[in-house]
């Protein structure tokens, strides 16, 4: 399958040896892609599996969205023998039940140990079923610099909670206990949780949408740092910073906020969705999902947004330093059941992963597409590779100022500045691969649908060791957006149906690939 958007700067050579009508997997690989002259190969899915949408943690609460993002213990992945492994993924899900209203919710990180049996001889026509269990371990529930709990709520339009040697963070102010019943109600930090790194002392950087910020937490959950980006991400109403993104608590749906997005900065749930580190884990990532407001998302064209921005930070020592910024242009996909006018559109980006030298897994999706929405068919749902190694750094006084923009307000790019290299990789949407596994693209509303929401990356060695051989695991959960009708939060105490009717399980998706020769995705000396 050859994917070219002719609007990218490179040109990115791609050879597939199967198609979607393909009926078994005899094939040596699926694609291959070459970027910068660096080749990736995407051998074949080689897992498939899920945990149960109403599945429960250790405080009651339902285990829900847990594929915002996903950082794998390396240390702890084993191969216990031949064809299987065994490790640890921590799981990071977002602010909890929110289709109907935000709602009180602690943001937290689930601790899984994940296990995968390899199926070689499976077929479309002779499917092994699933072959990856996710067992549940532990949470780590986060709470601010005093101890007090976030919460999943709408941050306040105006106002902000200051502690010593932090930015302004945003606040949600909530009556009762949150979930519309009694209690003392209180102000929270908010946070809608969706990049995850976990460090070799156990502590997580999380990125966030409200903000947008990036928070570290150490090991028992604290916050203990905070990472303020340049202003012009910022959301500013009115001349101020405004951290609402316009989601009204459950308890209060009609509540509305004026205007309801603001002229500069990150989009209405649009903040900080990637987060990666390099292999050393000096240097943080931090990508915007799309364009910021000023730079094409108000745009009265869909493709306005895709200039989303990348900002590199130096984690190296206790006080992060603001490094490098550069663009990338996210991938275009025609919606077939769109007006022309409507076409085309962006595939906002939903994670990334830092493999080497500047050179980035992206997973880059459309929306509206898989079990429980309207289309049961995705078009545009891949892993795909950006390089930064050719791309401006756009670092700069004017560019990073509360109205700086890189792009006009359509989403034109600014002449002068150069994206990074964009190449297309992985298609999850391949039938011939997941029909393997009883999974699916289309058709029935069944429980081996793909979810709609793929938001997390992954990697570990395929022989269990260091990957010397330059083969891997690549791993991705979807966010099943809490949608259950057996739900629970609260410590238990408020359950919840929703709406819609339907049963999201938390999928999981493992590719095989292989990386360049001679890849060294991480330090050999650092096994976190």
């Amino acid at each position: 399958m050859l994917i070219i958007n002719r609007a990218l700067v490179a040109v990115v050579i791609s050879w597939s040896a199967l198609v979607q009508g393909a009926s078994n997997n005899n094939a040596s690989f699926v694609n291959r892609t070459t970027c910068n002259s660096k080749t990736y190969t995407y051998e074949q899915l080689a897992g498939y599996g899920f945990l149960p949408g109403n599945a429960r943690d250790k405080f009651g609460d339902t285990i829900g969205g847990i594929g915002s993002d996903i950082a794998l213990d390396r240390s702890a992945w084993k191969k216990t023998g031949a064809g299987s492994y065994q490790g640890v993924v921590w799981a990071l899900p977002d602010r909890g039940w929110n289709t109907q209203g935000t709602l009180n919710y602690q943001a937290r990180v689930h601790k899984l140990q994940v296990s995968l049996t390899l199926k070689p001889d499976a077929t479309v026509t002779k499917p092994s079923g699933p072959n990856v269990q996710l067992t549940y371990l532990d949470t780590v529930l986060f709470s601010g610099p005093d101890g007090t709990p976030t919460t999943g709520l709408d941050a306040d339009a105006s106002g902000f909670l200051s502690y010593p040697g932090f930015p302004d963070l945003p606040v949600a102010t909530f009556v009762g206990d949150g979930f519309g019943g009694s209690g003392p109600g209180g102000k929270r930090i908010s946070i809608d949780a969706e990049g995850l790194v976990l460090n070799s002392d156990g502590s997580f950087w999380v990125s966030d949408e409200y903000g947008p910020y990036v928070y570290r937490f150490d090991a028992r959950g604290k916050m203990v740092a905070a990472i303020r980006p340049p202003e012009a991400y910022i959301p500013r109403r009115n001349g101020t910073e405004s951290f609402s993104a316009n989601s009204p608590p459950y308890y209060n749906r009609n509540k509305t906020v004026a205007p309801p997005n603001g002229a500069t900065g990150r989009q209405n749930n649009q903040g900080f969705e990637g987060l990666t580190v390099t292999g050393d884990g000096n240097n943080l990532y931090i990508l915007t999902q799309s364009a910021l407001n000023q730079e094409g998302n108000l745009a009265s064209v869909n493709s306005g947004r895709r200039n989303a921005r990348l900002l590199k930070y130096d984690v190296s020592t206790n006080k992060p330093r603001y490094a490098r910024e550069f663009v990338v242009q996210l991938p275009l996909w025609t919606d077939p059941t769109a007006k022309d006018s409507k076409n085309p559109k962006v595939a906002a980006q939903s994670s990334i992963f830092h493999v080497q030298n500047g050179q980035f897994f992206v997973l880059a999706r459309d929306s509206g597409a898989g079990h429980g929405q309207s289309s049961s068919t995705s078009i545009y749902r891949h892993s795909d590779i950006f390089d930064i190694g050719p791309a401006t750094d756009i670092k700069s006084t004017a560019n990073d100022a509360a109205t700086g923009a890189i792009a006009s307000s359509e989403g034109v790019l600014d002449a002068g500045i150069t994206p990074a290299t964009y190449c297309s990789f992985i298609d999850f949407n391949i039938n011939a691969q997941l029909n393997r596994f009883g999974a699916h693209n289309g058709g029935p509303q069944d429980q081996n649908l793909l979810n709609e929401k793929w938001e997390s990356l992954g990697i570990v060695p395929v022989d269990g060791l260091i990957g010397d051989d330059d083969e891997w695991f690549l791993f991705s959960f979807s966010d099943n957006d809490f949608i259950t009708q057996d739900g629970h939060l609260n410590g238990g105490k408020f359950s919840y149906s929703d709406a819609s009717g339907y049963n999201l399980d938390n999928q999981v998706l493992v590719f095989q690939i292989k990386l360049p020769d001679h890849s060294r995705p991480f330090n050999r000396d650092n096994g976190n």
